[in-house]
């Protein structure tokens, strides 16, 4: 269970800039990524999503494996995200809670789509697997290779 990529897109449509480690601060997010700051809905933050999933999705379709495909900021290794909704958790030494699942959009959909696969298909087959969007409870860092610890209890 650890982060296998990290990513930030310094603004909306950008492209996605591969790092090392990134600073979170406490509802805020990442510093330096297009969301910093931004409360527009709850689990804004940060977003998280499965490197099984972007392998099965790329293999599924004869696609090059990229696991900057889905634009999420984490790329995590051995666990089910899904089951993070609504639970507290850490990264590294960051506190983190689940929000809501990161469900495709249109964009997603456009963006992977092809003669053979439309977006819609793009957007039916990320349903349920597209990661997951997190509030950022601490201040810290997160970097390549981190843990991400059990859900806390209670």
């Amino acid at each position: 269970m650890t982060i296998e990529r990290i990513f930030t897109s310094p603004a909306a449509g950008a492209p996605q800039v591969a790092h090392e480690r990134i600073t979170l601060r406490a509802g805020r997010g990442v510093l330096g990524d297009r969301n910093d700051g931004q409360a527009d809905h709850p689990g804004q933050n940060l977003t998280l999503v499965e490197a099984e999933e972007i392998e099965r999705f790329c293999a599924q379709h004869a696609r090059a494996p990229d696991l900057s495909i889905t634009r999420r900021n984490l790329v995590t290794r051995g666990v089910r995200l899904n089951a993070l909704v609504g639970r507290t958790f850490t990264v590294g030494g960051v506190r983190l809670r689940g929000v809501e699942l990161c469900e495709p959009c249109a964009g997603l959909g456009q963006a992977l789509g092809s003669d053979t696969l439309p977006p819609a298909a793009v957007v039916r087959h990320w349903v349920g697997r597209g990661g997951l969007r997190v509030d950022v409870l601490s201040d810290g860092e997160i970097h390549l290779g981190d843990p991400l610890g059990p859900p806390e209890v209670g």
